[in-house]
């Protein structure tokens, strides 16, 4: 896979506050997230493990590659009898991590399109 050397990934940690829901239940709340800027795409949040809601996600077998952080791996939120498919994905070190991304290793992020994301003053 080639990449382009005029794209970027840059990687800080965030002073906001994320909260991340899906109809109404909280997913993740966090103020340890870290944001992710990628050239042409909006900023994505990613939060660490411990401030997800792990037992409302469930693994799927979807898997994407981008050549600029490596193999993602997915899992679906379920809320009630709403299941919402591929919702969130990781960066793993096992799964080819490009170094560039470690500072996300293991974090999460969600798609904002398919759950309520608020980024606020982290107070």
């Amino acid at each position: 896979m080639s990449r382009d050397p005029n794209h970027r990934i840059e990687i800080r940690p965030a002073t906001q506050r994320v909260t991340v829901s899906l109809d109404g239940t909280v997913l993740s709340d966090s103020k340890q997230a870290r944001a992710l800027y990628e050239t042409g795409l909006p900023v994505r949040w990613y939060l660490p493990r411990e401030d997800v809601r792990m037992d409302l996600l469930t693994p799927t077998d979807t898997s994407t590659v981008c050549p600029y952080k490596g193999e993602a791996r997915y899992w679906s939120a379920r809320v009630g009898d709403r299941e919402v498919t591929d919702v969130v994905w990781s960066y793993e070190r096992d799964r080819g991590l490009v170094p560039e991304a470690e500072d996300v290793e293991g974090y999460l992020s969600f798609y904002d399109s398919k759950v309520d994301v608020v980024v606020s003053d982290a107070s």
